[in-house]
């Protein structure tokens, strides 16, 4: 089967995890951003006067950007990006990278997201995410997303015929896949009836449906496949597609951008969701990651239980570093976090929960609330390559 070359030029040469942690001491964000690039460059064996092109992702770095961490890592690029698309950003990030080093803007770039939050840092971004929730959410003591993504469950059970039993399934089969990543903050057993007899957090959520806030980064290396300093094994990007705000805010928000664009990837993949190896879908919600899952064709026939049987008997490999529900939600990192470990899985780094000859992988991204759900989609094919 022949491959399309419009992603050709570019490869993954490097994907890494500062470790997340719930409420560090003695870190700040622009510490985790720079132990991420450090963490990249020296699994290649580069210093910083390599990197000609920097993309950051970053909540709380304000008020730096992109310029000021190159500058204190004694960067000098030609090439520099701020992203500020929450869970949308690492594959938005990668999408401007790969076609920065295709037009030769850049040879070397590095992508780094992260978050650090202090006491009241979270409460300040939710109430503040943008003007829309401060001028209308705020005054309502509007206590974050929990409580939008409740009523989307809500509609999401009522749509389906689902009970909290299914929603269950995906958060304990994402913390099963945890139990083998050693840098996930949550890898203790999850069992139905621990999920069943947790606090309610928003009705029909409880705390396992909800991803925990903690700190970390993460970093990728794009560079040009004709450089000999990368190594033997790379990963490419096969499609790549987005699509924001789809329906300016007046659907329902039960089919995010990707249902306008799953068709286009897998054709310019040339291969369909029954074929491909790894799957990571930004997993705020267990509802999220259904309504994503289903978006990209992996339920053809419109049969979620189906879907949820076969992730919770690893037919499906789906999140398998256990996800942000098991191992948690970095501010920004989470955007990059899926795509950090599809990629790791893609080059046999997946210790302790390597999925055996993994090939392919899909990655999703979700995010950006307005005031009722996410604005931003997008999604990626990758793979190994041979």
């Amino acid at each position: 089967m022949s491959k399309p070359k419009n992603f050709d030029g570019a490869v993954i040469t490097a994907a890494v995890e500062i470790p997340y942690r719930r409420r560090p001491e003695g870190v700040t964000t622009g510490g985790l951003l720079a132990q991420a690039v450090a963490k990249a460059l020296a699994q290649l064996g580069l210093r910083a006067s390599d990197v000609d092109g920097l993309g950051v992702a970053s909540f709380t770095l304000a008020p730096d950007h992109a310029i000021d961490l190159a500058w204190r890592l004694g960067i000098s690029p030609r090439w520099t990006m701020d992203d500020c698309h929450g869970g949308a950003s690492g594959i938005n990030l990668l999408q401007h990278a790969v076609r920065a080093v295709q037009s030769g803007d850049a040879s070397v770039v590095v992508l780094v997201a992260g978050d650090h939050f202090g006491p009241g840092d979270f409460a300040q971004l939710t109430e503040n995410y943008n003007a829309t929730t401060r001028k209308y959410l705020r005054p309502l003591n509007f206590s974050g997303p929990n409580a939008v993504f409740a009523m989307l469950t809500s509609r999401h059970m009522q749509r389906h015929g689902l009970s909290r039993h299914d929603y269950a399934a995906i958060a304990v089969a994402q913390r099963a896949w945890a139990s083998g990543n050693p840098d996930a903050v949550y890898r203790a057993p999850l069992t139905l009836d621990d999920y069943l007899g947790a606090p309610v957090v928003a009705e029909p959520l409880c705390r396992f449906d909800c991803v925990p806030v903690v700190s970390g980064a993460n970093a990728i290396v794009v560079m040009a496949s004709d450089d000999r300093r990368t190594p033997l094994n790379r990963v490419r990007v096969t499609a790549l597609e987005a699509r924001h705000n789809p329906d300016h805010q007046q659907a329902d928000g039960l089919t995010t951008g990707l249902a306008n664009v799953a068709g286009r990837l897998w054709a310019t993949a040339g291969f369909g969701p029954d074929e491909v190896d790894i799957v990571s879908v930004y997993d705020d919600y267990p509802a999220m990651v259904l309504i994503q899952l289903a978006d990209l064709g992996f339920a053809p026939s419109g049969d979620l239980r189906d879907l949820i049987e076969r992730i919770a008997a690893r037919k499906l490999a789906v999140n398998t570093s256990g996800g942000q529900l098991s191992a948690g939600q970095a501010g920004a990192a989470g955007g990059m976090h899926g795509l950090v470990e599809a990629i790791r899985q893609l080059r046999g780094e997946a210790a302790g929960r390597q999925v055996e000859g993994a090939r392919s992988a899909v990655v999703s991204g979700y995010g950006m609330v307005e005031y009722r759900y996410g604005m931003c989609a997008n999604a990626v094919v990758m793979e190994r390559i041979e």
